[in-house]
């Protein structure tokens, strides 16, 4: 028995052997591209992109689509395998979700190309997303969700309807980034998502709230229980949101009302994307609906022609706009 197995595992090893010299000679002679796998890949992918604000996030997806990857060489991957993977996906969550998998995919597929791992990523087609409003809240709701949330919540909720900063920057917040002499703080660029520094001016409002927190915490601004609150989406935020009737409305959409309730207040484009540290104005033109006031001059250019139409009926609109009696 031992030597059949012991037989067998030469046999084993001398086709690996050949299939790996004959690998090698490929790759010399022809110039072949050696063969990599998708654990390969992924791995170099974090290693290069590491500074990323999100590289928790792409590593949470990585992990999911190592159950259907892991062991696959780059060049078996065609689009019909990919798309079958991320169909599961699509029916476990939804279209948006299964987007994001396969931004993912494609971002790793196309280093391949840059490392010389793959000739040709396969084309992949997002699926179709409906388009979302901006939800955020009125004063009123507002009022009421502060009402219901503990102390430590509503601590985080107020400051980021004054500030507009994303969650993990008010999470992690400390007291080495907040002059309130001068009523500013900032964001390190590490800490931002566009990897730029952000210069946060402090309004009445958050100066207010970051002094309720003096003395609790020698680090951290907003604490629970000497610890930075790093999640939000609690059963107490759920239970509040419900009790103040508040539905479809994420934390995140709270830095939707910060920057709904400036563009509607006047604050232009322009400054809200300074404010708010976004990459391009078209990130921040999502909020101008909320404020067409600023195309009111534009709008009152041809009061006096409509006017003359509805006053005086036909025969003067054709005279205001011009007669099209000589027409054709």
């Amino acid at each position: 028995m031992r030597r059949s197995s012991g037989a067998t595992d030469k046999i084993k090893a001398q086709e690996l052997h050949d299939r790996l010299k004959a690998q090698a000679w490929r790759e010399v002679q022809l110039g072949a591209i050696p063969r990599h796998t998708w654990d390969e890949a992924g791995l170099r992918w974090i290693e290069e992109r590491n500074f990323k604000a999100s590289i928790g996030k792409d590593m949470t997806e990585l992990a999911w689509l190592q159950s259907y990857f892991s062991g696959k060489y780059l060049d078996e991957f065609n689009r019909a395998y990919i798309s079958e993977v991320l169909e599961i996906k699509r029916q476990e969550t939804s279209g948006a979700n299964a987007n994001r998998y396969l931004a993912l995919v494609r971002s790793i597929l196309n280093a391949c190309v840059v490392w010389g791992w793959l000739e040709n990523p396969p084309k992949l087609s997002p699926y179709k997303e409906p388009r979302r409003r901006i939800r955020w809240l009125t004063s009123d709701e507002a009022r009421r969700l502060l009402a219901e949330l503990p102390q430590h919540l509503r601590d985080m909720v107020e400051f980021s309807l004054a500030t507009g900063l994303r969650q993990a920057n008010v999470a992690l917040l400390s007291w080495n980034q907040v002059d309130l002499h001068r009523r500013v703080a900032w964001i390190h660029p590490d800490q931002a998502k566009a990897r730029k520094a952000i210069g946060v001016p402090l309004n009445e409002t958050a100066v207010s709230v970051i002094r309720r927190q003096i003395g609790r915490h020698p680090i951290f601004i907003f604490t629970y229980k000497d610890r930075p609150v790093r999640q939000t989406n609690t059963k107490a935020w759920k239970k509040a949101l419900a009790r103040a009737g508040i539905q479809d409305f994420r934390w995140h959409d709270l830095r939707h009302t910060w920057a709904s309730w400036h563009v509607q207040s006047g604050t232009s484009l322009s400054r809200l994307q300074e404010m708010g540290g976004w990459e391009s104005v078209e990130m921040v033109r999502r909020y101008a609906h909320l404020a067409p006031e600023h195309l009111a001059e534009d709008s009152a250019k041809i009061d006096t022609l409509l006017k003359a139409v509805t006053a005086h009926g036909t025969n003067t609109s054709q005279s205001a706009f011009g007669s099209s009696s000589n027409a054709g």
